[in-house]
């Protein structure tokens, strides 16, 4: 019963929290050695990375104006999970942890060799 509260506890994703533009704030790796690896504010403010979620599931993360990565989100429980078209029509699936989620900000990780943290406005 208290694995059932507990579990009940959690928020739930509503895909309307994560439509639209959000532009990154900060970009760290959360699980290097102390100070965690950042990236500056300079950098961020030269290259605008951002990140769109659209309602049809489509997803583009742009930086220096480039495009970085595309392909398609889907949401899975309290995450997102993300299949990236790569070159030769092949993909690979990985999954988005959101940490946190309002109407303008949104914190989230990626779990794989690199992880980074991203916190980001809604614009």
């Amino acid at each position: 019963m208290l694995l059932f509260a507990i579990s009940s506890c959690k928020h739930v994703l509503k895909p309307e929290n994560l439509y639209g533009k959000w532009v990154y704030t900060k970009v760290e790796n959360p699980y290097s050695p102390n100070p965690p690896d950042t990236v500056s504010a300079q950098n961020l403010a030269e290259n605008k990375p951002y990140i769109v979620l659209s309602k049809n599931g489509d997803l583009i993360m742009i930086w220096g104006g480039k495009l970085l990565s595309h392909g398609k989100y889907k949401i899975d429980g309290v995450n997102i999970s993300y299949t990236e078209s790569l070159a030769g029509g092949k993909s690979r699936t990985f999954p988005f942890w959101i940490k946190e989620v309002t109407a303008n900000k949104i914190i989230f990780e990626t779990k794989d060799d690199d992880a980074v943290r991203v916190t980001a406005r809604k614009e």
